[in-house]
């Protein structure tokens, strides 16, 4: 009996250590997990703290965009491909014009059409490309163009060529080689070659119309006329004379000599006015 007691006492003596133990084991366990759980919910808020945050506003603005440009007439998304040919002057894809524009031609049938048969629009088949009226490159070649036209071409029709031509024709103007003069009618600037080369035709009524005026004796009056013109004269006989007055000069206007008579000798700057020398007898007679 004292020996089925001392048993029963050993029993309960490994029974509570083992429940030491597991209590133990458990509370090791529940505080790592503590600390886990503490580490992880502070890794994810450094995240939260450090990652950038994302604004949906300039994507939703950017496809609003887009949307609007596709839903446009067809002439306005037109329009955009042909600014963006001409300012580029580059051979562009469908699919090209869609990234830089936002004009999906591919998916819109009539733009396609009607950008394939534009007349400012050049398509191989497979690109489209800037269409200008004259196919120029530089300076050299606009000039060359424009020593064909003795008797003008509009500059309107050169101004799409390439993107520096306004510039190259000043600098042709400002170098002498051609001459850029207004037309009344149209307001519009007009290139002439200056190129003593060129034969030009001037029409008999032109030429009647040149003898018949009557140029006025004083320069004063001339000036008048000029401005009267909308024309800027090169001389203001009005300031040279005060000037002259000033240093005691004597301004009064010259009477005209009589000029001589144009012979073989005379140097001939006039010469698209042949009649004016048919009175010229031959040397030696």
């Amino acid at each position: 009996m004292a020996s089925l007691q001392e048993k029963l006492s050993e029993f309960k003596k490994q029974q509570e250590k083992c429940q030491s133990t597991l209590t133990s084991i458990a509370a090791k366990a529940g505080s790592s997990k503590a600390n886990a759980s503490k580490s992880a919910h502070s890794s994810i808020a450094n995240a939260k703290s450090t990652a950038p945050q994302v604004k949906f506003s300039n994507d939703t603005e950017r496809l609003q965009h887009i949307n609007s440009i596709r839903k446009a007439p067809v002439g306005a998304q037109i329009k955009r491909v042909i600014n963006l040919l001409f300012e580029t002057r580059q051979l562009y894809t469908p699919e090209q014009i869609n990234e830089a524009c936002y004009v999906d031609i591919n998916a819109n049938k009539s733009v396609f059409d009607s950008l394939r048969n534009n007349p400012k629009v050049r398509y191989d088949g497979k690109r489209f490309t800037y269409k200008s009226k004259h196919d120029l490159k530089d300076k050299g070649q606009l000039l060359v163009l424009i020593r064909k036209f003795p008797e003008g071409i509009a500059v309107i029709d050169l101004k799409d060529s390439y993107p520096a031509v306004m510039d190259d024709l000043q600098a042709l103007k400002a170098s002498g080689q051609i001459w850029l003069l207004s037309n009344f009618d149209s307001q519009e600037d007009i290139a002439y070659p200056n190129d003593p080369r060129a034969v030009i035709k001037v029409d008999d009524d032109l030429k009647q119309l040149f003898r018949g005026i009557e140029l006025p004796r004083d320069m004063l009056d001339i000036e008048r006329d000029l401005q009267k013109n909308g024309m800027k004269p090169a001389t203001n006989t009005a300031k040279r004379r005060a000037m002259a007055q000033i240093h005691g000069i004597d301004t009064k206007p010259k009477t005209k000599k009589k000029k001589n008579e144009i012979s073989k000798r005379t140097k001939l700057t006039n010469a698209h006015l042949p009649e004016l020398f048919q009175h010229l007898k031959p040397s030696g007679s």
